[in-house]
């Protein structure tokens, strides 16, 4: 253009090489520069950049910012903002960061708008803290951040279904802060995500706070903002201040709706307390708010849980009389809950029913479930049937159901697995066990201390002790550590069949893996070597689990008593008495319940305990002073088994359990020639409504004639025999006298 004699203004140059740089054509606006002979100015320069921006030649762009500078043309406001709105828009963020650095020092800072789409950009990055220091430079630049910057930055903060973490919280709490200072208020959406933020971090007051704020500027939050905050204190399990907020929220005139009403139900169903969630249910139903599935599933699964089976099923009937369709977590509840209650074949019913067979009519009397109701279980709903088949001994219906569940499609879990693997250990199938296992092994599942503590439980029933250690060997090799339970029943089961060696040496391996026995393995193993006569390495045992903590309970007492009378010791077993009665002495049929957790039942059978646990209701430990005192007895020492008689007697409420100790003292008392005090016992006996054995009028006799009380004896034969009474002959038959 130069040779034609025509010179291009500034202006004009400006433009053509704007137009050449934004079609990419960069080099040759360079040239036409140069050959114009023109001192590019800023003018000049922005436009170049701003061209270079729209063909996204970014790296250029930056190349003539720093060729501006070593002509020493500086950069202004227009050309830092220019090349800011096009990294922008193209998401430069790191050129962002670099293009600001260098600006500021310089005087200039980005413009109001620029700032917002910064903050904005940046948020959306999840760099929260960079977008907060855009907010800080933005104050220190002059500008007042608004309502808009404000609110994207929280909302960037607290704006993600996941919750922050505390520095983000930090960060969220210290703009939140600063918003109030500037008198900018939230909008209703950050106001519940912050909310929601602040409770997710257990910031409940704070949270109140930030609604409490909101009203006093006249905002009142939405149903949606009070439900947040109500679920989460629900969740912290802060029901009461979920409970103050959900009326506040009432008493502001915002009415709750299923979603709120839910929240609340479902908290105070988990919390235990069904009968205030039955109150909420029912001023729901009141203010025209219909209850949803999960609504009623939260009812029904918290009555389940509490065994109102009755109930549950009159909501699950209400449930479907207003149209709304269980779903699978319904039905689920539903076939656990009966079948935890032991009605396995309702809850094979209701099975059933929600697999569409039609046929049972018995269910739709009872349900009344339509076919629109029909859903497909799951593997929760399989696995609770299939448990519940297999605790009350169903096993061929339970293995037929684990197939039924593999032909529909739903892969059966490691529980399910379990379940019916203890449940053909529990009725001595092992083989069928061991088919279970092989398959579990195939889908990929590895057994875990559960599968194999239920394994050898059987397998030390059956006496297999080799097939024990090959499986307790495998456990080991598998990385699978026994537990407490495991140990226990190991321990017990070498102890049933007189292995009490190799019992021990398993009680000391066990100590040495970091397994600590508790009670159940010292009494199972003091039970094995008391039957073995070993009774002072009984003693040696009881002082070792005393002096490592583990306090010995009544049936660790109880059976050391016993194996001592046994042996003989009776003043031994006589101070292991008093030693129970000064500590571990239960005082009710609560604490006794609580006492035997844990017992194996065959083993709390051979004992004689459960029995008194139906023949008490205040000292469960007639055993105990049966065997005591029919030992001292038996010794010739009458006094001391009279003074435990009174000492038992006093403390019992019924004789259930103990009467056979009065015969064997009045049979004791009579031929020591103590007539008088045998016939003490005999009216106490009859006093408390127990019937006398035949053989008990005999000894009397018996005892009158030692002593030569033949008018005793004679009034006594006769009024036997005028007496119309039933008397029991001691091999437990009645005749009439």
């Amino acid at each position: 253009m130069s040779d034609s004699g025509f010179h291009m203004d500034g202006h004009t140059l400006g433009c053509f090489a704007y137009s050449l740089c934004k079609s990419g054509k960069w080099r040759e606006a360079l040239a036409l520069i140069e050959r114009e002979e023109f001192l590019p100015d800023t003018v000049l320069y922005t436009k170049m950049i701003a061209g270079l921006c729209e063909a996204s030649l970014f790296d250029e762009a930056m190349e003539f910012l720093d060729r501006m500078r070593s002509n020493s043309c500086i950069p202004n406001v227009v050309t830092y903002n220019v090349l800011l709105s096009g990294c922008l828009r193209k998401r430069q963020l790191g050129r962002c960061k670099r293009i600001i650095n260098m600006m500021i020092p310089e005087g200039c800072y980005p413009g109001h708008q620029i700032f917002v789409s910064l903050v904005h950009a940046f948020c959306n990055l999840r760099d929260y803290s960079y977008a907060y220091k855009l907010l800080k430079k933005m104050v220190k630049c002059g500008y007042r951040p608004g309502y808009v910057v404000y609110n994207v930055l929280l909302g960037g903060l607290c704006g993600n279904e996941e919750l922050p973490g505390p520095d983000v919280l930090e960060l969220a709490e210290n703009t939140y802060n600063e918003m109030v200072d500037a008198g900018v208020v939230l909008n209703k959406v950050n106001v519940a995500n912050f909310a929601r933020c602040l409770c997710g971090a257990g910031k409940f007051e704070k949270a109140h706070c930030i609604i409490r704020e909101m009203m006093s500027k006249g905002f009142i939050p939405d149903c949606s903002t009070y439900s947040k905050v109500i679920s989460f204190l629900c969740d912290a399990s802060k029901v009461d201040k979920a409970f103050t907020l959900f009326e506040e929220m009432k008493s502001n005139g915002v009415v709750p709706d299923v979603y709120t009403y839910t929240i609340l139900i479902d908290s105070f169903c988990k919390a235990g307390l069904i009968e205030q969630a039955c109150r909420w249910f029912d001023e729901m139903v009141r203010d025209g708010c219909a209850p949803n599935v999960v609504t009623y599933t939260a009812l029904i699964h918290a009555h389940l849980k509490a065994k109102k089976l009755s109930r549950a099923n009159q909501l699950f009937e209400s449930m479907l009389s207003e149209g709304c369709s269980p779903n699978v977590v319904t039905y689920t509840a539903l076939i656990d809950g009966h079948c935890k209650a032991g009605e396995i074949e309702k809850a094979c019913q209701i099975y059933s029913k929600m697999r569409g067979n039609a046929s049972l009519t018995d269910i739709d009397m009872y349900f009344r479930v339509s076919e629109n109701d029909l859903t497909e279980p799951n593997v929760f709903t399989y696995g609770a049937l299939i448990d519940g088949l297999c605790k009350a001994h169903k096993v061929r219906e339970a293995r037929e159901l684990l197939d039924a569940m593999s032909v529909a499609g739903c892969e059966p879990n490691q529980i399910v697995y379990d379940a019916l693997i203890d449940g053909f250990c529990k009725v001595g199938k092992l083989d069928e066990a061991q088919e279970v296992f092989a398959k579990m092994s195939e889908s990929g599942y590895s057994p875990n201390v559960y599968t194999y503590s239920s394994l050898l439980d059987r397998l030390f029933k059956d006496k297999r002790l080799d097939l024990a250690l090959k499986v307790l060997t495998k456990m080991l090799e598998n990385s699978c550590v026994p537990n407490v339970v495991t140990y226990t029943e190991m321990i017990d089961g070498l102890c049933k069949v007189g292995k009490n060696d190799e019992a021990y040496r398993l009680l000391v391996m066990m100590e040495e893996k970091g397994c600590h026995p508790n009670v159940v393995t010292y009494t199972a193993i003091i039970d094995g070597l008391g039957k073995a006569g070993r009774i002072n390495k009984c003693f040696e045992l009881f002082e070792q689990m005393r002096s490592k903590g583990c306090a010995p309970n009544f049936v660790t007492y109880g059976v050391l008593i016993n194996h001592c009378c046994a042996a003989g010791l009776l003043d031994d077993a006589y101070k292991l008495l008093d030693e129970m009665k000064l500590t571990y002495w239960p005082r009710h049929v609560a604490g006794y319940r609580k006492v035997i957790e844990g017992f194996n039942r065959d083993f709390i059978i051979s004992l004689g305990l459960l029995d008194d646990m139906g023949a008490s209701n205040s000292v469960p430990l007639v055993s105990v002073y049966n065997v005591l005192i029919d030992n001292f007895v038996k010794a010739g020492r009458l006094e001391v088994a009279l003074d435990l008689h009174e000492e038992i007697r006093s403390s019992l409420v019924s004789l259930a359990g103990y009467k056979t100790v009065y015969a064997s003292l009045i049979e004791s008392l009579s031929l020591a020639g103590k007539v008088d005090k045998a016939f003490e016992l005999y009216a106490d006996l009859i006093k408390q409504g127990g019937v006398p054995k035949l053989s008990t009028f005999v000894d009397l006799i018996r005892g009158l004639v030692k002593v030569h009380k033949w008018d005793e004896v004679l009034q006594l034969s006769d009024s036997l025999c005028q007496m119309n009474i039933v008397l029991v002959k001691d091999e437990g038959t009645a005749v009439k006298g």
